[in-house]
Formats: structure tokens, sequence, C-alpha cells
């Protein structure tokens, strides 16, 4: 069993990550297996200031010696260098009333007002600072390393942007041009749409408004089998839908034509079994997104998530002083106009940590070793199915 937890507010001194349930003998280096990551969750056409701020890396403070897991649980934190400027407000110690920087005006369309109330804090930033998306670096941090498992394994992974500000910049999958996404300033194989999304992206600035989207995260050379169909939560489909949907600001999530299928007839949704000595058991097509019954069928695996506005807006809409309970404009943290490019690499992580973990339940094991071991039958078995 993979599991994932995480520690620390946005302006705190750092966020923490344990992941618990690696094996063994896992190559692991920060700079070269994390931090690229970090840097390309910051990355991105239409992101604030707070990005000119951090420079996120990893440091790793156990579970690895010598550069390879130990089997014990991983440690990471990722420290937040806005801390300096944010250390008397943030600071943990009694005291220190009337608080700083106290938030009472909650956005609509954030967890202030309901985590407030939930709490019973009046100062809506014991809220927020956990509920930004900063925390979203931890969890790359930790679905990094679970792309570095899967990659020992063989399964390959990609994402990008496949719509923002109501564009289509698709542009179609292209695995060997994966290079073109980590130079596009929005993660897309679209130039011509990428273009048009940038000068919409340069209006919301202008108006203070914000910009959604939707992303697509892609594994392939999964292995058949992973996931379940006996229970409701060993389903691979739900799992991953509520990892992905745990993201701030994500409000769906389909799994290979998701939405679409549901308007067509069944004859031009489901994927023909096919069978020949040489690929065994295959479709030609893969609108199933890799997935049926809850179980991976060794087609690509494919995950979309769509992602609201940001709530923050620098032109705030209406809301109520949950002091003085008198109308007031919404407050205003510093925020990007859009963060869609940045979400799709935290889509990535978190459908990699529900894959690997998946991928550790069948097979099993207590180092890489037995892991490959198991793989390489586990794929002689289905090749002779």
């Amino acid at each position: 069993m993979l599991r994932y937890l995480s520690a620390g507010e946005s302006h705190g001194p750092c966020l923490t990550v344990i992941l618990d349930g690696l094996p063994a003998g896992l190559p692991l280096q920060p700079q070269t297996d994390i931090d690229p990551w970090l840097r390309r969750r910051q990355g991105g056409y239409g992101r604030g200031r707070r990005q000119l701020i951090e420079s996120d890396r990893a440091d790793l403070l156990g579970g690895v010696r010598a550069g390879l897991t130990t089997g014990a649980p991983l440690a990471l934190r990722v420290e937040n260098r806005d801390w300096e400027n944010w250390r008397e407000v943030m600071d943990p110690a009694p005291g220190g009333e009337p608080r700083k920087r106290a938030v009472t005006e909650p956005r609509p369309g954030h967890a202030d007002l309901a985590g407030g109330v939930k709490y019973g804090h009046k100062d809506l930033r014991d809220v927020l600072e956990r509920a930004s998306a900063r925390e979203t670096a931890s969890r790359v941090a930790a679905g990094a390393v679970a792309l570095k498992l899967l990659s020992e394994l063989g399964i390959e992974a990609c994402t990008r942007v496949v719509s923002l500000a109501g564009i289509a910049c698709d542009g179609g999958m292209d695995w060997d041009s994966l290079a073109v996404l980590d130079e596009s300033p929005l993660r897309c194989f679209d130039r011509e749409a990428e273009a048009r999304i940038i000068d919409r992206i340069d209006l919301a600035r202008e108006t203070g408004d914000t910009l959604g989207g939707v992303v697509e995260a892609r594994f392939r050379n999964v292995p058949m089998g992973l996931g379940s169909h006996v229970q409701w939560d060993r389903k691979l489909d739900g799992r991953l839908a509520q990892a992905v949907m745990s993201i701030p600001a994500i409000k769906g999530v389909e799994i290979g034509d998701g939405w679409r299928a549901a308007g067509l007839p069944g004859s031009e949704v489901h994927d023909a079994i096919l069978h020949d000595p040489e690929h065994a058991y295959f479709r030609e097509t893969n609108r199933s997104g890799g997935l049926e019954g809850g179980i991976t069928t060794g087609a690509e695996l494919v995950v979309r998530a769509a992602m609201k506005p940001i709530a923050t807006l620098m032109r705030p809409l209406p809301t109520v002083d949950v002091v003085t309970h008198q109308r007031a404009d919404a407050s205003r943290e510093r925020s990007d106009h859009t963060a869609v490019p940045a979400a799709s690499i935290v889509v990535l992580a978190m459908s990699a940590l529900t894959l690997a973990g998946a991928a550790l339940e069948k097979l099993g094991g207590d180092t890489m070793r037995e892991l490959h071991e198991r793989l390489e039958a586990h794929r002689a078995y289905v090749a002779s199915y």
C-alpha cells in the first residue's frame, strides 16, 4: 500500500511530505527525479508573482541512503522562501492579538467560508493557508517519486493542456515530441491555438479576471490487470477520480472519452477486442481510456480533468465580512490569472501516485528486484492467456 501525507501552510516555513510503502532499491535523486517536476509546476503563462519568489526543490529527510530507497517511509521537505516575509504573521507561538493580515472577507469559490464555519475560525487565514494551491507542491514532490517508480517498471507518462479559456489546443497526442510540451508556455502541442489563448490570458490580466481549462495525463505500457472490479473502493477509475478531484479548483474528471461517450451509441463507444500471436489481446481504439470495469486493459491510461477559474479575483466579487456581517469585497491574495498548465503537472502527480499504488498492490514485493521479477512474470502470463 502506497500512502501519501503532507503538512504545511502556504506561507509557513515549508511543506512536508511522507510517502510510505515504497520498495527498497528504487534509485532516487531529488535534483534529477523530483526538482524538474517542481519547476514544471511553477511554470506556465499566466502565473503570479509568487513564482518569482519561490524556486522549489526537495530536500530528502529520510528513507533514502546512497541514492536508493531503503523501504522505510520517505520524508521530503519543500522550503517556502516567502516564509521570511510572513514569519511574524504565521508564528505558531501564542499571542500576537490582534492578528496581523487577518482575513475576514471570504472569497466566493474558495474554501474560506465553509472552512471557517467548520473549524470555528473568524480569521479565515487559518483556512486559506492550507487550502491554498501552494499545497500542491507537496503532491508534485510525492508524485515525482511515483513517476520514478513507474518509469523503473517501464511505464511512460506525460501531461498536457487540451483546452484553456474555452479554446481547444489538443493538437493530437505525440509521444515522440514530449520536449515540445516543456518548451510551450501552455504545455500544449497546438501553437496556433496557443497564441490565441495567450491573448485571452492577457485580457484576463487587464480585467482582473481568471481562466480555467482542461488538462490530460497519459500513461503507456501499463500492464493489464491493475485495479479490481470486486469492490467499489478498489476500482481504479474511482480511485483516480477521487485523487484528481481532490486537487484545488478541479471540478470534473473523465477517463477516456468520458462525457463525449454519454452522447453516442454503444457501437461508437466500446473498443473491439482483437488478438494475434504478436500482440496477444489488443484494441485498435481506446475510447475507454485504458480502463474497463475498474481494471486496466493494457491500453494507454487517459485521465482528463476540468479546472475552474481561480477563485481569487483582482476585481473581487461581493461577499460578507464574517465578523461584522456587512457587505464587503472578497479578500485578495497574490494569485495567478490562470494555473491550468501547472494543474496538468499536479493531475499527473496524483494520477501517478494512484497508479503506482495499484501496481504495488498487484505485484507485491518489498524490493525493486521482486517487483521486476513479478512484473515480467505477469506480462508473460497476459501474453499467453
